[in-house]
């Protein structure tokens, strides 16, 4: 089978391996599709996501989609050609957090795409069984690939805790941001603000459902956000691109006793935070941990209201191609929004 390895910072190489029979409880699975991930494009331009630093060679790709190949002893439920999602997280099951709910900070996790755990950039890949979810009729495989991150947005919601009518500001309009937007539409938002430096970004997220988008090079997006609100500030605000000052931007537009929420991933292994106006604001912070059982309502929702999130689907490269496509994902060129890498 095709491997695409990452060997250094903005170079991968296409390699050939091969691959076991599935073993008790897994399926082995044929990979159709698979979507960059922010944290992708970390490893191929920093050599790090956060603190965690590549080891070479490694296999990135984490939101992936295919089709049953065969099945191993004891699976029951499966059958050759199936079409699935893929679950990228590996969970132990018997750790405190597992056993009380909350998988997502289980004690013992493997994330397929890390330097232990090879992800999908390749053609087969063993999983245990649970980690298969069915495709229903009319979801292919491209669109197959936005389950994993609008499950992360979907728990992201929980955070936000969006009450209809309330206002919420989304920092970056990347993928993730985008399917903040569009759930935040959803959630019966008032006033969506949409930050972006990108004017292709900007533009689909009016399209997603944003009411407002901000410029940040071209005005003080804070300024911009207190003004329209009155100086009160948006009930929530989600970081959705982690850079150098985007928490603090976050942290500055949020009203009183308000929410922010971090779903993005920074560079940086520390990352500043303003305390004094965190302080007197009294703001509730949060983190956003990938997802939590959350990929059956988010398939659920792709398959009921495509025409909501297929706009996010812009650009696809064969696995041939797989750097091009990592370099048009890291300079948003050409109106990109979401990179698909078909197999």
């Amino acid at each position: 089978m095709r491997i695409a390895q990452l060997i250094a910072p903005r170079e991968f190489r296409l390699v050939e391996g091969g691959i076991d029979d599935p073993g008790p409880g897994q399926v082995e699975v044929r990979v159709e599709a698979v979507g960059i991930c922010g944290s992708d494009l970390h490893s191929y331009i920093h050599g790090a996501v956060g603190d965690t630093s590549c080891v070479y060679p490694m296999v990135l790709g984490h939101e992936p989609a295919g089709v049953v190949v065969k099945t191993g002893p004891g699976v029951t439920g499966w059958r050759a050609g199936d079409r699935a999602a893929f679950e990228p997280a590996i969970y132990c099951y018997h750790c405190e957090h597992c056993m009380a709910g909350r998988h997502n900070v289980c004690a013992n996790l493997r994330f397929l795409s890390t330097p232990e755990d090879p992800g999908f950039f390749r053609d087969f890949v063993n999983l245990p069984a649970a980690n298969l979810l069915p495709l229903p009729v009319g979801l292919d495989a491209t669109l197959g690939t936005l389950i994993e991150p609008l499950a992360v947005v979907l728990h992201s919601m929980q955070f936000v805790a969006l009450r209809p009518g309330e206002t919420a500001a989304v920092i970056g309009a990347g993928p993730i941001g985008l399917l903040t937007v569009a759930l935040l539409r959803l959630s019966g938002a008032g006033r969506i603000f949409a930050i972006d430096p990108v004017a292709h970004r900007r533009e689909l997220a009016l399209r997603m459902g944003a009411d407002a988008v901000v410029d940040p090079q071209a005005v003080d997006a804070g300024a911009d956000i207190l003004r329209d609100t009155g100086r009160r500030g948006v009930d929530a605000a989600i970081d959705c691109a982690a850079k150098d000052h985007t928490a603090n931007l976050c942290i500055r537009v949020v009203r009183n006793a308000g929410r922010v929420v971090f779903t993005g991933i920074p560079a940086e292994v520390q990352v500043p935070i303003d305390f004094h106006p965190w302080r007197r604001k009294e703001l509730a912070l949060y983190q956003v941990r990938r997802s939590n059982h959350e990929s059956e309502r988010a398939r659920d929702l792709l398959a009921a209201d495509t025409a909501r999130f297929a706009p996010l689907l812009t650009h696809q490269r064969p696995l041939e191609r797989i750097d091009e496509a990592f370099r048009i994902a890291e300079s948003y060129e050409d109106g990109v929004g979401k990179m698909i890498v078909r197999l």
